[in-house]
């Protein structure tokens, strides 16, 4: 049992325990190329929290890891099988349901630990932020981190060779034969103004990638995925447990 991941908790754990935070991972359910589990987001997601928050914990914070939510934003994706999308508007009540509770019960920091990059959350925060003044909210992009590009050589944004790096050393037994890797080549708007990342449209992923990934995996290893998951859990875990112990009201100098 650890006791900083509610799922695994108890009642009698943790009836007088006051929490300064809690964390809340955000994924999703959908292709990730050939080799890759539909979970990979929700793995990740798990996998990084639990571990950032045992740093954080062992340090003395207090914070609570809640169940992950399986499902993100997939609207570009609705052609692809089993892709389960969960509308923007669904998450706001979601998201508006979690914080009233923890509101209620004086858990006033709140990390929306996102996984997956469809969910575009912080219109919805910032509309949240408003409602509940009191409560302190952020959401993190763990695969954002800048550090990345110290660990792997090809770029991407999904199924690619970090997140299958990630997965040979958190689930190798989920992931497929080198073999049966998709080349992840995505195809770019013809548009210019589209690459260049100043005009936005969404992408229809099965117009853009045949085999639903985007960024070469070939390079991957397990190797690379240890070292990239521990150097991103323990900056992840300083950082809960800086945010665990802030004052909210005292944050900016």
């Amino acid at each position: 049992m650890r006791p900083y991941i509610l799922a695994e908790t108890n009642w009698k754990t943790i009836k007088n325990t006051e929490f300064e935070l809690a964390v809340l991972p955000w994924g999703a359910t959908e292709a990730h190329n050939y080799h890759l589990p539909y979970a990979t987001d929700n793995i990740e997601a798990d996998f990084i929290a639990a571990a950032s928050a045992k740093i954080a914990w062992d340090n003395g914070a207090k914070l609570i890891v809640l169940p992950t939510i399986p499902f993100g934003v997939n609207t570009g994706q609705s052609d692809i099988l089993l892709d389960i999308n969960l509308n923007p508007s669904t998450q706001f009540a979601i998201l508006s349901d979690v914080i009233e509770t923890l509101n209620r019960q004086g858990i006033n920091k709140l990390m929306v630990f996102n996984s997956h990059g469809g969910n575009d959350l912080k219109g919805i925060i910032r509309e949240l932020g408003l409602k509940f003044p009191k409560m302190f909210i952020c959401i993190s992009n763990w695969f954002k981190l800048p550090e990345k590009n110290i660990f792997f050589d090809e770029p991407g944004d999904h199924a690619d060779e970090m997140e299958t790096s990630l997965l040979l050393y958190l689930k190798p037994e989920l992931v497929l034969p080198k073999d049966a890797w998709g080349a992840g080549k995505e195809k770019k708007n013809k548009i210019k103004a589209f690459t260049e990342g100043w005009v936005w449209t969404e992408r229809k992923w099965s117009q853009i990638s045949e085999d639903t990934g985007v960024g070469n995996p070939k390079l991957a290893t397990k190797e690379k995925g240890e070292r990239f998951f521990k150097a991103l859990t323990q900056k992840m875990g300083d950082l809960l447990y800086e945010i665990s112990k802030a004052d909210i009201e005292d944050l900016y100098e």
